[in-house]
């Protein structure tokens, strides 16, 4: 009896190995503020700064701080789409940020706020403050947005 416990515990510590050697070596990566981080991204009404994780992790993560840079405006934002990802966690810094989401409907979160958007769920931005920031992290780093018509 000893001896197959000692050969199913060997079975699981190979197991744990072999998980942990597929995901990419982590870097140690340092990301200080500065404006002349922030660029454009994924849309025209915000700036994004990256936070380096991606080549930190391989390509397994991505976080960046989102920054509103134009007033809310419907016809521009309010887009129904989905992210193609594994994992999206938003944490709103400054302001004020409202979505509609498939099945939840229209949520409104405040600076200290945090949600987790499961992998492929629709959603559209129905407004934001003016000062909104998020920071945004994502698996994997590489992801498509598909855009829904309306």
């Amino acid at each position: 009896m000893a001896k197959a416990r000692k050969k199913a515990s060997k079975k699981a510590q190979r197991r744990k190995k072999t998980k942990a050697k597929a995901r990419p070596k982590q870097k140690f990566t340092v990301s200080h503020h500065r404006e002349a981080d922030f660029d454009q991204g994924l849309r025209a009404y915000s700036a994004y700064r990256d936070l380096g994780l991606a080549p930190a992790t391989g390509g397994m993560v991505q976080a960046h701080v989102i920054r509103m840079t134009k007033p809310f405006d419907a016809g521009e934002v309010a887009i129904p789409h989905y992210h193609d990802v594994e994992f999206q966690m938003v944490y709103v810094l400054k302001g004020w940020f409202k979505s509609e989401f498939e099945g939840h409907g229209v949520q409104t979160f405040s600076a200290g706020s945090c949600w987790i958007q499961p992998p492929k769920i629709k959603h559209t931005v129905r407004g934001y403050s003016d000062d909104c920031e998020l920071l945004e992290i994502v698996l994997p780093a590489d992801f498509e947005t598909v855009t829904l018509g309306k």
